[in-house]
């Protein structure tokens, strides 16, 4: 049996390897992508997937796998118990492929549009852990914020964002990804969010 956590180290590590090689590479990034117009005309629907193998820079892969390290871990504990050992790498992937559909639906003939980065599987296990410790501290620029608060600013702000198209950043990926780490937990275990209810009730900030 795998280590509680292999799944999650070896998704960090191949991002790693792979965004590395972008950074030097035009035409690796040019190929992993999110670029609608590509999927749209020419059916390359990895792209979906492929585009959170890649990062802008140094700084934005390691926001994306240091969250990642930190609350991956716990759901793929969980997902191995449900699903099995390849429960928690399917979660991921389906996280990456719904977080870029709709922003692939949006700028479908956009050849000027393009996205990349890991952020919407990210924000998947990241909100999958907070429904399953609403009340644990995240760390917000050394900040101690309870999950739950955290989750509630965070999809706030997200869709605030989004609507003002304001940056490059794709909040849409973000947003999608969170209810999707949401939604696919939920009913893997339904009483998960039963629980999630009783916590609530129960505020216990934990470190």
């Amino acid at each position: 049996m795998l280590s509680a956590t292999f799944v999650n180290l070896a998704i960090i590590a191949v991002t790693c390897v792979v965004s590395f090689a972008g950074f030097s590479n035009p035409r690796l990034i040019d190929r992993l992508i999110l670029w609608p117009p590509a999927i749209t005309r020419g059916r390359e629907y990895w792209r979906l997937a492929s585009c959170g193998l890649i990062h802008a820079d140094g700084q934005h892969l390691l926001f994306n796998m240091i969250t990642l390290y930190f609350f991956g871990g716990l759901i793929e504990q969980f997902y191995a118990a449900k699903v099995g050992e390849i429960g928690y790498l399917l979660f991921y992937v389906g996280g990456l492929v719904v977080s870029s559909l709709p922003s692939w639906q949006r700028h479908r003939d956009d050849a000027g549009y393009r996205s990349l980065g890991a952020s919407g599987a990210v924000s998947a296990a990241l909100f999958a852990f907070i429904l399953l410790r609403p009340w644990a501290t995240i760390y917000v620029f050394v900040v101690p914020v309870p999950a739950v608060v955290y989750a509630v600013l965070y999809l706030a702000y997200t869709v605030y964002m989004d609507r003002q198209r304001a940056d490059r950043i794709n909040h849409s990926a973000h947003l999608w990804g969170a209810l999707y780490g949401i939604v696919v937990t939920a009913l893997i275990e339904p009483r998960v969010l039963g629980a999630f209810l009783r916590q609530l009730l129960q505020p216990s900030i934990s470190m």
